[in-house]
């Protein structure tokens, strides 16, 4: 291994690529140390160590949306509004005719739509800060009392405008960082802003369960944890990452033989391939899709329910129901994840895999799958296999997702740190990883050198 690493220094092109990734990094993680000028840091500070209600809520956010909304910084938004506007314009290429058609031309096309993308971004960072500061830093008393109108005690509009302004500015300067990782450095850019975000609270959240431990068996006062506990979450850590290798890498191979032709007196064709078919097709997404779908009934039936209703009551007995049926503990709340989680795993590999498409190309170049004639009969066998192996990543995934709730539940650990040791930010990073690692293959064997993962 390290003399992999040393010949990965030894390609210059390759180590200007890493080095300019790892600059853009660290100027990105600089920028969470910028707090907003409006703001004072010790109130958020004592702020963003609590728990409970929209800390905890923005948490879980902020695992992919590479920010730290509990700190209110110029990086604050962190990348997400791209995000949403990458997905919107994603799911509106396969229902709007304009927009597919610029999805199938190539470099020209795609140039269209990340301009579009970027526009998009850029409302989508106007509105959402705008909702940041008026329902998370006003409520919570975090401007600094400078920045208040002496005789109203509010914060004015001109302050309010440059805090929008200045969360946009940093959500498109990250954006920016993105496209340059893209395009002169190595690996996906926005990939590697998540993961970046990620792995920089796992030290912390690797912290407070020692923290919490006693070292002893069964536990100590308080509930702190025992070392059986503590052995407890390294084994599940491990197997975690394990099947996250297992099912990222897991493809369902598809024999293929291509036609035979003949080209004066020499034949072509002929040879046997096969055509891989992810089993975790649809990646994070479908976690993504199926927890912010949840957080918008979870924080409205919770805010509802701590209203003063008339004690006994129809409303305020339905308002603490359900506002105790979406706490993130409850079987109503898991049966609902793994349901949205099923169904967007569905949704997003029938907008990303297309077996039309795929059995048109097949036919184009002169192949076809045994057995099946080319044209809607590969289609229809395609689209059963893809169904069926989607069942199974749908099911890794809805596993992946309730592993953090079920710790914290048993083993009395917070939910944070089960949720960056067992579950979607464990996903993430581990993803991302083995893309980087692909990236940094291809160079490797473009010099005929083997891979990272490879024997010499």
């Amino acid at each position: 291994m390290w003399e992999k690493i040393r010949v990965i220094w030894q390609i210059p092109e390759l180590r200007q690529k890493i080095l300019l990734t790892l600059g853009l990094l660290a100027v990105y993680r600089l920028g969470f140390q910028i707090p907003l000028p409006i703001v004072d840091p010790e109130k958020v500070n004592a702020l963003s160590g609590q728990s409970g209600g929209m800390t905890d809520l923005l948490q879980a956010v902020a695992v992919f949306s590479a920010s730290r909304l509990t700190q209110v910084t110029i990086f604050g938004l962190g990348i997400m509004p791209y995000i949403s506007a990458s997905i919107i314009f994603q799911l509106l290429g396969s229902v709007y005719a304009p927009l597919e058609q610029l999805q199938k031309e190539d470099e020209a096309g795609r140039k269209k739509i990340n301009e579009y993308t970027r526009y998009a971004t850029v409302f989508i960072c106007l509105f959402q800060s705008l909702i940041y500061i008026n329902t998370f830093v006003l409520p919570n008393n975090l401007v600094d009392s400078a920045y208040l109108d002496p005789a109203t005690g509010a914060l004015g509009f001109g302050w309010k405008l440059v805090a929008v302004l200045t969360m946009t500015a940093g959500t498109v300067f990250l954006m920016w960082i993105g496209e340059q990782i893209d395009e002169f450095g190595i690996g996906n850019g926005i990939s590697l802003l998540i993961m970046a975000g990620i792995l920089a609270a796992m030290p912390a959240a690797g912290v407070d369960p020692l923290k919490q431990a006693s070292f002893e068996l069964g536990g100590g006062p308080g509930g702190k944890l025992g070392i059986e506990q503590l052995m407890l979450l390294a084994a599940m850590f491990i197997a975690v990452v394990v099947g996250v290798v297992y099912i990222t890498l897991g493809q369902r191979r598809i024999p293929m033989q291509s036609a035979k032709h003949v080209r004066g007196r020499r034949v072509y064709g002929g040879t046997r391939q096969y055509l891989p078919l992810k089993v975790n097709q649809a990646g994070v997404m479908p976690i993504i899709f199926a927890s912010s779908l949840l957080m918008l009934p979870t924080l409205v039936f919770t805010q509802m329910s701590n209203i003063q209703w008339a004690e006994g009551g129809f409303w305020d007995t339905f308002f603490r129901w359900t506002g105790a049926a979406f706490e993130r503990n409850s079987y109503f709340y898991i049966l609902g994840y793994i349901a949205l989680i099923y169904f967007f795993c569905y949704f997003w590999t029938a907008i990303t895999f297309n077996p039309k498409d795929v059995s048109d190309n097949l036919k184009n170049y002169g192949s076809f799958i045994p057995g099946y004639r080319p044209g809607k009969r590969t289609a229809d066998y395609l689209e059963k296999v893809m169904f069926r192996i989607t069942y199974v990543g749908a099911g890794f995934l809805a596993l992946v997702a309730i592993i953090p709730t079920l710790i914290s539940s048993s083993l009395g650990v917070s939910f944070m740190v089960a949720s960056f040791y067992g579950g979607t930010g464990l996903l993430i990073a581990v993803s991302v990883a083995f893309d980087l690692v692909q990236k940094i293959d291809s160079h490797l064997v473009m010099r005929n050198y083997s891979g990272l993962l490879e024997k010499g």
